[in-house]
């Protein structure tokens, strides 16, 4: 329990310390910094000072005369725990600055270090990066049979993938690659045979990867007690950030080593936990009292991010979750507009129409730098990125991909170049090397031949003797000859042109099912243009400027930029206005995850981090007319997350195909 004698509690406390916390913090951060003896689950809503709670019971401890170096802060990012116990030392003095902080993986290769031999190792064992563990397993994929040297068999990549997913998320490999890798099933006996070899190999050169640090951390708390109770002993204080983000081996890490002084303090949102797919376990924040029976659950719940108005929408939006604790987020900020959401007659309609309340913004003072583009996926944006574009309106995109930059868009492209411009030898080469035992040497071959005989990209038949596949030649012909038979619009071009190049996407990627709907979304912009020259004009002329694919700083940019970003690169951050795009149910939530209760709660999860991003204007859109071509459905509704929440919560507009605005 907290201390209870009068000289430390309250403001009689307050007097003896230098740091006047009552002062300082709200009541309920007040209260979970002071209850320092036993397990507190410290519930944190969006935007509710979650970091300044941290820190100023880090600053509480020391000041108590706890030893800084018996209080471990565990959290996901180096930068993270720095900058707390950096606050903390600022608040109080340098001796918080010697607590022991930073992330599991850290702290699991400090200890194994010490106590390596005990789990079969030595201490001078070598820690693989993610790109080390690739090419280990690319040496074993040459050094095995030929079944794992085809094309049809998962990449280097791909195999590291399913194999660290098996360990985050606890499954069996068999039971990843059913439910995230299907298309490999076929390949099943061959992934496991990978996978011992690669635990073989790695035990033979002392190699840990970075799940084999928190696997061994594990079984060395299990398998040896008296090691357990000496590091209990040692971190007597344990604080853990973003709990709602651990996996399950990180929850019985932290389990193991409180469960004698069970003074464990996790502090989490699990109305923010969207991180399944690397692992993170939603039900550690729920099972946490059951592992301390007598802890403690405190809310934070005051917000000092957003107006009412938008507290109101994200508090409506995560009680549908089926399972979650309760909390109401509330601001003194007064006043504001409600949130809206904008059906719009298409996908180019819902791009002009962000662009033109991008102009009014400006006008209004608003930086670009404080407005952001929120999406579920990364080819969300393209359309939107053409727009852009054409308004030179600067921006940067986080998370996702700019499609005219990706590889298989490029390849889809240099088909279209080459129908364009029949002696683009760079796309000529592109489209040959796509075609399996073709290599540049003979791709050169090929073009100096079809270039020789003047038959441009229709009619190379007698070409095709010259390649060592030329089935694949032919195949390429009858494309052209195809597209050649009769006039055809942009749009029909890039159905035949996709249908060619599907079987070629399937062989050369592993993620093929998720850039195959990226090629969909292509084919829909298409769709817009009356020719050829148009549309490769557009793409060359008025591409996107940069791609991120690391999480947002929150820093703001050098350059005034609009930000683009995936939902998952902006948690944590925020912005003056938000537009969240693509709120059309299938789209957000995904297609897929209607069929699934458990990933459809994440993501409504997700759709409640991307509307607490916003401080003071927030904006959801959607078209109207979506198609999905995998589902071969229309797409009509708005995100059943939204469809049903009460007007005076959330304001309804339309925009038809020709800009005219209508209430509904």
């Amino acid at each position: 329990m907290a201390p209870s004698s009068d000289i430390f509690s309250g403001k009689n406390f307050d007097r003896a310390l230098r740091i006047p916390y009552s002062d300082e913090l709200n009541p309920v951060q007040l209260e979970a910094v002071e209850y320092t003896e036993g397990p507190l689950l410290v519930i944190a809503g969006a935007g509710s000072g979650k970091t300044r709670t941290i820190t100023y019971r880090v600053a509480r401890l020391v000041e108590e005369q706890v030893p800084p170096e018996s209080i471990l802060l565990l959290t996901f990012t180096r930068k993270a725990s720095q900058e707390m116990l950096a606050r903390a030392a600022d608040l109080l003095d340098d001796r918080c600055a010697r607590v022991a902080g930073g992330t599991f993986h850290s702290f699991a290769n400090m200890v194994l270090r010490r106590h390596a031999r005990c789990v079969g190792y030595t201490a001078g064992f070598s820690i693989l990066d993610r790109a080390d563990s690739e090419s280990l397993l690319g040496i074993i994929r040459k050094e095995m049979g030929p079944s794992v040297r085809t094309r049809s068999f998962p990449k280097k990549q791909t195999l590291a993938n399913i194999i660290s997913r098996s360990v985050n998320k606890g499954q069996a490999i068999e039971d990843v690659v059913y439910d995230d890798y299907p298309h490999f099933t076929s390949c099943l006996d061959d992934i496991l045979a990978m996978a011992t070899a690669y635990r073989r190999r790695k035990r033979e050169h002392q190699f840990l990867d970075y799940d084999d640090l928190l696997i061994y951390l594990q079984m060395l708390l299990v398998q040896n007690p008296d090691i357990r109770d000496r590091l209990s002993a040692a971190y007597r204080y344990i604080m853990v950030d973003e709990y709602q983000d651990t996996n399950h081996i990180q929850a019985d890490i932290v389990y193991r080593l409180g469960e004698i002084h069970r003074n464990v303090m996790v502090v989490g949102d699990d109305a923010q936990s969207i991180y399944a797919f690397r692992g993170a376990n939603f039900e550690n924040i729920f099972r946490f009292p059951e592992m301390f029976s007598d802890t403690k659950i405190i809310r934070l719940e005051e917000n000092y991010r957003s107006i009412q108005p938008i507290l109101t929408l994200t508090n409506c939006l995560i009680e549908q979750a089926q399972q979650k604790f309760s909390k109401t987020l509330f601001t003194r900020k007064t006043g504001g507009d409600l949130p809206v959401l904008v059906a719009t007659g298409d996908e180019n309609t819902q791009s002009r129409y962000i662009v033109e309340k991008i102009m009014e913004l400006r006008e209004q003072q608003v930086p670009l730098h404080q407005i952001a583009i929120l999406f579920r996926a990364g080819f969300h944006s393209f359309d939107l990125e053409i727009e852009l574009g054409r308004e030179n309106i600067p921006f940067i995109k986080y998370g996702g991909f700019k499609f005219v930059e990706s590889a298989h868009i490029k390849d889809v492209l240099a088909h279209l170049k080459v129908i364009a411009n029949p002696a683009d030898r760079v796309s000529w080469y592109r489209i040959l090397l796509l075609i399996e035992k073709i290599g540049p040497k003979t791709a050169q071959v090929i073009y100096n031949a079809i270039q020789h005989e003047g038959t441009g990209h229709s009619g190379f038949l007698s070409i095709s003797q010259k390649s060592r596949n030329p089935e694949g030649v032919e195949n390429l012909k009858a494309l052209f000859s195809t597209l050649d038979r009769e006039p055809m619009s942009l749009f029909e071009i890039g159905e035949v042109l996709l249908a060619y190049y599907f079987p070629l996407l399937r062989g050369r990627y592993d993620d093929y099912p998720k850039r195959a709907k990226d090629l969909e979304q292509l084919l829909a912009i298409m769709e817009r243009y009356r020719n050829i020259e148009e549309f490769l004009a557009d793409m060359a002329l008025e591409p996107p400027t940069a791609s991120i694919e690391n999480r947002l700083s929150s820093r703001a940019p050098s350059h005034d930029h609009l930000v683009l970003s995936t939902v998952h690169s902006a948690k944590g951050l925020e912005w003056q206005a938000v537009f969240v795009i693509w709120a059309l149910d299938g789209r957000f939530p995904s297609i897929h995850a209607l069929r699934n209760e458990t990933e459809l709660e994440e993501e409504l999860r997700l759709m409640y981090v991307a509307a607490t991003r916003a401080r003071e204007r927030l904006h959801f859109t959607y078209p109207i007319q979506g198609y999905d071509r995998g589902a071969d459905m229309f797409l009509t509704h708005p995100s059943r997350f939204l469809e049903y929440i009460p007007s005076d919560v959330l304001e309804r507009l339309e925009v038809g195909i020709d800009g005219y605005y209508d209430r509904y």
